[in-house]
């Protein structure tokens, strides 16, 4: 039986001095049914040339050269050149476990759902540390993955793109894109919107990728008050429509406040939170989908 084909997607920016050990950590994958879509968003360093240079050595890597639009449009430029049945993404920064593309696609095909989630290592200043939530072996349906999720809201477990698996069929059928509006959780609008379409759902315990974590980071510097209340409003908005869908939203209204008041402060963006929970508090006192 073939192995299905997996297409990883790698957003590149300005990423010289990490990108080799990405792309070596990928290619070094013990599945090897895989196309590793290299997406070069303006960089104005060597990264084209580094993507360039291991293209040359390995024909399942492509290289798509784009002007500088942002990571969102960049995910989306290398979803529309994805031909695998699975989708998996790499920031440049990071580097993934040997196992990793093997690890989600055997979990995918044993179960038949559609995501996977795993763990993953936080690493600052070379210092690695676990992070994981869910750890049943059961495959879950939307209503029990969601309430795992309100137990841990501000968790990247739960917001990042990177450490899921995705089945493409779900993101074409449904024409499911990053949202190139905003600068700061696009990847959780993404999940929002591929949980709604989504029925079934499992877990990996075991930490198969390595996040980078850097202070000062180009979405703290650009991020000011009035664009991120902006963002958090957007996301408030895929938040509440998903759980009203499935008629969950007025026994969790405490739980989708609680996310809102904890998701930024990872990324150092927690001083405007008091200003954007009563903003939605009024809002949903009056009744509006804000």
């Amino acid at each position: 039986m073939a192995l299905p084909l997996v297409s990883i997607i790698v957003p590149v920016y300005n990423s010289e001095k990490t990108l080799v050990r990405c792309i070596k950590s990928i290619l070094n994958q013990q599945y090897q049914n895989t196309e590793i879509i290299l997406v070069n968003d303006g960089s104005t360093d060597n990264s084209l040339k580094i993507c360039q240079e291991y293209a040359k050595d390995d024909p399942r890597i492509i290289v798509i050269d784009k002007q500088n639009t942002g990571v969102s449009d960049t995910r989306n430029t290398g979803i529309s050149h994805a031909s695998g049945k699975y989708l998996q993404f790499v920031d440049s920064d990071d580097w993934i476990a040997e196992n990793a593309t093997k690890a989600l696609v055997d979990r995918i095909q044993e179960t038949n759902c559609d995501m996977v989630i795993s763990g993953f290592y936080r690493v600052i200043n070379g210092k690695k540390s676990k992070k994981s939530h869910i750890t049943t072996d059961k495959v879950m349906n939307k209503k029990e993955f969601i309430s795992h999720m309100m137990e841990a809201p501000a968790n990247f477990y739960y917001g990042v793109m990177w450490n899921k698996l995705y089945r493409a069929d779900i993101i074409r059928a449904h024409r499911i894109t990053c949202c190139t509006d905003l600068d700061w959780c696009e990847d959780f609008l993404f999940n929002l919107d591929y949980i709604r379409y989504s029925e079934t759902f499992a877990s990996l315990n075991a930490p198969i990728y390595y996040y980078v974590k850097t202070k000062n980071s180009l979405v703290e510097r650009q991020t000011t008050l009035k664009n991120i209340i902006g963002m958090k409003m957007k996301l408030f908005e895929s938040y509440k429509d998903l759980f009203e869908s499935m008629e969950l939203y007025e026994e969790n209204r405490a739980q989708v406040r609680k996310f809102f008041i904890a998701y930024a402060k990872d990324g150092g963006l927690g001083y405007i939170d008091t200003y954007f929970f009563e903003n939605c508090k009024n809002l949903i006192k009056k009744g509006k989908s804000s």
